[in-house]
């Protein structure tokens, strides 16, 4: 009975070390300006204002034959906020808004994916925004993947989520803004 245990946890063993020799790990294109974080916010109930973020870096592992055991990284350089209007940006770095002298780093940390049966992913992770960190969940599709013209790998996604700011520390009266993540990856 003993060596039929032993020989169970072996093979359980070897089956997650299996999957993660499958895992894939990618570093977000931003180099090449192939990946983009973006977000829209009302402005007074009247209209949207559209922006992005100019500075980032990434990294995501996917694994495609299992990919629960997936993960994303994300850090931004708040102070890199572009709303195409450089007063409203002076304003959205103040400490009316995001305060980018004292937070000057927007994170999103993975802590689960759960894949459904169209290979979209909810991808739940620790969203850090203003010093503040909260929960969240990003609705992950697939863009593709494949081999690109310079010997090397590639697959992309886009997430999306919307977030309440207030929870954020953020102005009650900006409401919500939806968030946009498209991520191109290169396999390192």
């Amino acid at each position: 009975m003993k060596l039929i245990k032993t020989i169970s946890f072996s093979l359980i063993a070897m089956g997650l070390s299996i999957n993660q020799v499958m895992a894939e790990d990618y570093v977000i294109d931003t180099k090449g300006a192939h990946a983009s974080v973006q977000f829209k916010a009302s402005h007074l109930g009247y209209s949207y204002v559209i922006g992005r973020f100019n500075t980032f870096e990434g990294t995501f592992s996917y694994n495609e034959n299992d990919p629960a055991a997936s993960s994303v990284n994300v850090t931004i350089d708040a102070t890199s906020v572009d709303t195409n209007h450089a007063e409203r940006d002076k304003h959205l770095r103040s400490s009316d808004f995001m305060e980018t002298d004292t937070h000057p780093i927007i994170s999103f940390v993975s802590t689960s994916v759960a894949p459904d049966t169209e290979n979209n992913m909810a991808i739940t992770g620790d969203l850090s925004i203003h010093g503040i960190t909260k929960s969240v969940v990003l609705d992950v599709v697939p863009i593709g993947n494949g081999k690109d013209p310079w010997g090397g790998y590639r697959r992309g996604f886009e997430g999306t989520t919307t977030v309440a700011v207030e929870n954020f520390g953020l102005p009650e009266w900006v409401g919500e803004i939806e968030i946009t993540v498209i991520a191109e990856g290169i396999l390192q």
